[in-house]
């Protein structure tokens, strides 16, 4: 028999794993409520199963019911489902990387089980995320009697669950930006500096991308500390310094980043150096 599996919220991520699991087999989407009517039937369409609703009383029990709403919605909409739908026995997840399993206290209280579930990609384009889910690693945590139940359906749609501690969550979270985001920042900082020195921007990009990449190669193939070059790691702290004293010089926001990075730098390379 099917498990059942109803969505509140269906935007970039939960029409992806609904899909997901709809064309697995084992499954049966049930309801789909969204913020309108109109969102839910287009949820429903690239889902390709389920059923639109617009009211969480319009919900019918289910085993599992995914709660894919944004950050600031997880409180209220499991209240919402809470005090419309019977979970006793049922299993709650959301999907947000930033809170914990905690959040979904109302849904305990009411006797499900409850769990996060985080997958770790961009899903700015669904169709393409959905055809190619196959290695995405998800974050995961809470009860024990959820996770159970959850890392083999994640295992059976290609994901590589990995559990991670729930009263980290934030740190866990502010990883990816540091990853992706702060990554990207730094980067602009190096190309602002490559035209400050007159590179046009064009010809800025590619020379960057070399370092860039191969540092990140490197970075995946050897380990932080081994993949460090440069003059901190070469212990030479007065071209460090002249450096800062000319970012700074040029762009105090971009010196006061540059000499930000200069004691975790400095601390990267004294493990380099056992």
């Amino acid at each position: 028999m099917a498990t059942t599996l109803n969505l509140v919220g269906a935007g970039h991520v939960g029409r992806v794993l609904g899909r997901l699991l709809a064309r697995q087999g084992g499954f049966a989407i049930g309801q789909v409520l969204t913020r309108s009517p109109a969102s839910a039937r287009q949820a429903v369409g690239f889902i390709g199963a389920g059923q639109p609703v617009k009211r969480y009383d319009q919900l019918q029990a289910a085993a599992i019911h995914v709660l894919a709403v944004g950050d600031d919605q997880v409180g209220a909409a499991c209240a919402a489902l809470a005090a419309a739908v019977p979970l006793a026995g049922s299993i709650v997840f959301h999907c947000s990387g930033a809170l914990a399993s905690s959040h979904l206290q109302a849904a305990r209280d009411a006797g499900a089980l409850v769990a996060s579930v985080h997958p770790i990609r961009s899903f700015a384009d669904p169709a393409a995320v959905a055809g190619h889910f196959d290695g995405t690693y998800c974050g995961v945590e809470g009860d024990a009697g959820a996770l159970a139940v959850l890392m083999p359906m994640l295992t059976a749609i290609g994901a590589q669950p990995v559990p991670i501690d729930a009263g980290a969550k934030t740190v866990y979270h502010a990883a990816a930006v540091f990853a992706s985001n702060y990554l990207v920042t730094v980067l602009d900082a190096a190309l602002r500096a490559y035209q400050a020195a007159g590179v046009p921007e064009d010809v800025a990009r590619r020379m960057a991308q070399p370092l860039a990449t191969e540092s990140l190669a490197n970075v995946f193939r050897l380990g932080a500390a081994a993949a460090l070059s440069g003059p901190i790691a070469r212990g030479d702290m007065a071209t460090v310094a002249r450096q800062q004293q000319a970012v700074s010089a040029w762009d105090g926001p971009t010196g006061a980043l540059y000499g930000n990075l200069i004691e975790p730098t400095t601390a990267l390379a004294r493990r380099k150096s056992r």
